[in-house]
């Protein structure tokens, strides 16, 4: 933070709220790095799950499939719910029924119980980011807003990284259990850190006696302010009124959604696609893919920090290039015949397409401290329908069309994101 600018507070006050905003940031950062245990664990399994249970990739999926359209909507709704109840009591909730819902689902061998419950560990996976991000805000101010999101999304990551090698360790240990263990002891550091999460974090500065932070901007607090007070007199749902009159966040949940496509449909496939076009053992194939979510953690700390110290907190430029670069990363994949060559591109492609640090980073420009979870919610709900879109259709596109299809895809859809990004750089908030 800049120590130029205490923000409203004395000196004393100042220690107090660095050290708390810090608290915040890690508390909820580690939590989540873990949290990604009892959602990105089936996607390492898929093979396994499908011939244990008799079935087959595409209808697997499906109940992929399941937790991102349960995730996507339910962000729609959990950003302003977490505001209503209490964002620390939500968060802790959405864990505690995340670890039982995965421990649960392994003890089932029906694929349309598995999906059922699959969707609601989604639901349940959703009361968490856009919480915790609109918590962040209230801790970080605009100057250093692209480095607490940027780190935050980092940890998401490295959660990534995580799980791969968590994955890895559960089926050594306990091999006879099969894609089962995958669902039981990732959920052990959940449940270790939800502890943590409870001791740590604080939803605002008022809960350890300081009064809210006052920004460098006026005219940002005066926004912040009236906003607030119209939300007063109004009903549950009118954040939401203001939130779809912007057109500007209208064009980002298209940029979002392409972003999800991006980063889930790698994430999703790639593990399968080492094992089964490279003929690799599931392991084998993990350990080849685990360079695409280093390259998306290096990303997702890099570029919104990037956004606040070369480009003036302008959210923008980041995006053209990542589009850009994207675009000829994916199709370069195409062309990509061995293991080493394919990892390497991975990384390359994993920190070029993983914008999302940035996309939050804007949904607190947009939202201020008092619309940020909604805003965040909205766009996370975006990201998780172009998920849920990619889990379901790249399936059968690889079926038909091969590989290269999936990679082309979405090498084309960065170009579209391109586009977007450029009608929206412009664009001024009418209302938020």
């Amino acid at each position: 933070m800049n120590n130029k600018n205490t923000y409203g507070y004395t000196p004393e006050e100042y220690v107090k709220f660095k050290e708390f905003a810090w608290k915040v940031l890690l508390s909820f950062g580690l939590t989540y790095m873990f949290f990604y245990n009892g959602r990105q664990n089936i996607n390492l399994v898929l093979i396994q799950m499908a011939e244990g249970l008799g079935s087959t990739t595409a209808a697997m999926g499906v109940v992929s499939s399941s937790l991102f359209w349960c995730y996507s909507f339910g962000q729609l709704i959990n950003g302003r719910l977490g505001a209503y109840f209490g964002y620390k009591r939500f968060m802790m909730f959405g864990i505690a029924a995340s670890v039982i819902l995965n421990i649960f689902i392994s003890f089932q061998s029906s694929i349309a119980v598995i999906a059922l419950f699959w969707g609601l560990n989604g639901f349940c996976q959703s009361m968490v980011w856009a919480n915790g991000i609109g918590v962040l805000n209230k801790w970080w101010p605009k100057k250093d807003r692209g480095f607490a999101t940027g780190l935050a999304t980092a940890f998401s990551g490295v959660a990534q990284i995580v799980t791969y090698m968590t994955i890895l360790l559960c089926l050594d240990l306990n091999p006879e259990w099969g894609w089962r263990a995958a669902f039981r002891y990732p959920m052990l550091p959940m449940a270790i850190m939800l502890v943590v999460f409870a001791i740590l974090f604080k939803n605002q500065p008022e809960d350890i006696g300081l009064n809210p932070f006052v920004e460098e901007d006026r005219v940002h607090v005066d926004k912040d302010e009236a906003v607030a007070l119209e939300l007063e007199s109004k009903g549950f749902w009118h954040p939401y009124r203001l939130v779809f009159a912007e057109y500007k966040v209208i064009i980002f949940c298209f940029i979002a959604a392409i972003a999800g496509v991006g980063r889930y449909g790698l994430l999703t496939w790639i593990p399968t696609y080492f094992t089964e076009s490279m003929g690799l053992s599931i392991k084998a194939g993990i350990i080849s893919a685990i360079l695409l979510p280093v390259g998306q953690a290096c990303a997702e700390f890099a570029f919104p920090f990037m956004t606040d110290k070369f480009f003036n907190g302008k959210r923008e430029p980041m995006l053209v290039f990542a589009s850009v670069a994207t675009f000829f990363g994916m199709i370069l994949f195409t062309f990509v015949e061995t293991k080493f060559f394919a990892s390497i591109t991975l990384l390359i492609v994993g920190m070029f397409s993983m914008i999302d640090g940035v996309i939050w980073a804007v949904a607190g420009d947009m939202g201020g401290k008092t619309l940020t979870s909604t805003v965040v919610g909205v766009l996370d709900w975006a990201v998780y329908m172009g998920a849920a879109v990619q889990a379901v259709c790249f399936g059968y596109v690889k079926d038909v069309f091969g590989w290269d299809a999936i990679f082309v895809t979405i090498g084309c859809l960065y170009l579209l994101m391109l586009i977007l990004t450029l009608k929206a750089r412009n664009m001024k908030m009418q209302k938020l």
